[in-house]
């Protein structure tokens, strides 16, 4: 019998805490937290997996995925059929636990090296053996463990995934989908000889979150802290359900037309103009059962009133409050506070406006706004700058450094549609003109630089 040999404990690392100003960003602690995937082939874990890790990192809380399969890839170079599965074949067998064995020291590494807080293993662990292995290691480094499984017997679900998934899977590359199909079929079998879920008698001392039929039932135990039940919770709210996610700025607006941030005038003549093309554009998409939200600032309200439809307005989609500097240009604040200007400049993600907010902020005022977008199916989210960028970022995967300069110009309508590991994204310019109001970071970023230097890549405005 093959053993899986574990990578020793190193002496306790004395980790940071997590330093944010904003009060819902968990603070985190000494002890990170290893999330387990359970379950057979084809439930979707990967999926879960790669959608939890973009959701903590979004909201502040830095987390990286170990997908076991792709150290398989790695070690074995060209695929084996699913003979390569099966547990009586001891060659793949000592490879898949070396495998297994490999990622869980790359994730002692990853905590160790103080870059991140939570680690999800992605891989079947459909053993009561392997699980053990996993809570043994975590517990000689006094790490947390949240076990997530997901059980489907649904053979339309499941076939749904293995296409989606698999046929675009590097292990059959060179595979036609029927091949495919049946290998894959053939490889959840090999699993299943072996599968022991997770019991609810033997096993109640583990945290852990069931997932039944892709989100139709759940079943939670021993939530530990405050972070695995905001997992939780999102877990719960997500879906596979086919949708399109439509992300728009409102019309052009009397400040927009001015060069002044913020402020809550109204449209524009050809900010009517736009919504009236978004209209029409909305009509030619023939969307089933579309919702919209606007913020409660009149341009996103007057544009979605021109569509005729009815919409729901959110305090939270409102724009980045500016504080000091609502309704100013960037001429006027780079005189009235050039230090200010450049702090900004220097970090525009957690820099917070004098009396107003940061993008770091605005992305945990959203944070409700997302868990609804999971719930959802068609949504059209009419709302501002800043705010769009904070909604492409979570999608998008975007870290916290690119997210504050994400290009989101006025009369231009974004459709987002979640596929098997990620978001595609079609962007549809309706053909109204509207001035610019994106500004890169420019090069000098220094308190002492001059007017010019601050002002390089400002937009121009009447």
């Amino acid at each position: 019998m093959h053993t899986m040999e574990l990578p020793q404990p190193e002496q306790t690392v004395r980790r940071r805490r997590y330093d944010s100003s904003t009060a819902s960003v968990p603070q985190l602690c000494n002890s990170p937290t290893l999330i387990v995937m359970v379950g057979l082939p084809a439930r979707g874990k990967t999926y879960i997996s790669k959608k939890l890790t973009r959701y903590l990192n979004w909201i502040g809380v830095p987390t990286k995925t170990f997908n076991v399969g792709q150290y398989r890839r790695r070690a074995v170079k060209t695929y084996e059929n699913f003979e390569f599965f099966k547990s009586d074949n001891e060659e793949a067998m000592r490879i898949r636990k070396a495998c297994a064995a490999a990622a869980l020291k790359d994730v002692a590494a990853y905590f160790a090296s103080d870059e991140g807080h939570v680690a999800v293993f992605d891989a079947t662990n459909t053993t009561r053996e392997r699980r053990t292995l996993i809570l043994s290691f975590a517990k000689e480094r006094g790490y947390k463990v949240f076990f997530v499984e997901s059980i489907c017997d649904d053979p339309e679900i499941i076939a749904e995934n293995v296409k989606q998934v698999k046929f675009g899977s590097p292990d059959y590359v060179n595979c036609s989908m029927e091949e495919a199909m049946e290998d894959f079929q053939q490889r959840i079998e090999c699993y299943k000889s072996s599968y022991m879920p997770i019991d609810d008698g033997k096993d109640r001392k583990l945290s852990y979150i069931k997932i039944y039929e892709v989100g139709k039932r759940y079943q939670v135990n021993l939530v530990q802290d405050h972070l695995q039940s905001r997992i939780v919770y999102y877990l719960m709210n997500i879906h596979v359900a086919p949708r399109s996610i439509y992300l728009s700025r409102h019309g052009e607006s009397e400040l927009n037309l001015l060069g002044r941030i913020g402020g809550d005038s109204s449209l524009s003549a050809r900010g009517y103009e736009y919504a009236a093309s978004l209209k029409t554009f909305l009509q030619s998409q023939k969307i089933h059962d579309l919702k919209v939200w606007t913020s409660h600032m009149k341009r996103t309200i007057q544009t979605a009133h021109t569509l005729g439809v009815q919409y729901e307005k959110w305090k939270a989609l409102n724009e980045i409050d500016a504080g000091v500097c609502e309704e100013l240009t960037y001429e006027e604040i780079q005189e009235r506070f050039p230090e200010e200007f450049a702090q900004r400049d220097q970090d525009k993600f957690r820099y917070r406006y004098p009396k107003g907010e940061s993008y770091e902020d605005l992305v945990h005022r959203l944070e409700p706004v997302i868990m609804e977008l999971e719930r959802q199916e068609n949504v059209l989210v009419i709302c501002h700058q800043a705010v769009m960028r904070c909604l492409l970022a979570y999608f998008l995967d975007k870290t916290a450094d690119q997210l504050p300069y994400l290009k989101c110009p006025l009369h231009t309508v974004m459709k987002l549609t979640p596929i098997a590991y990620g978001c595609k994204i079609e962007s549809f310019y309706l053909n109204v003109e509207a001035v610019n109001t994106h500004r890169d970071k420019p090069t000098n970023v220094d308190i002492d630089r001059n007017p010019e230097e601050a002002l390089q890549t400002a937009p121009d405005h009447i």
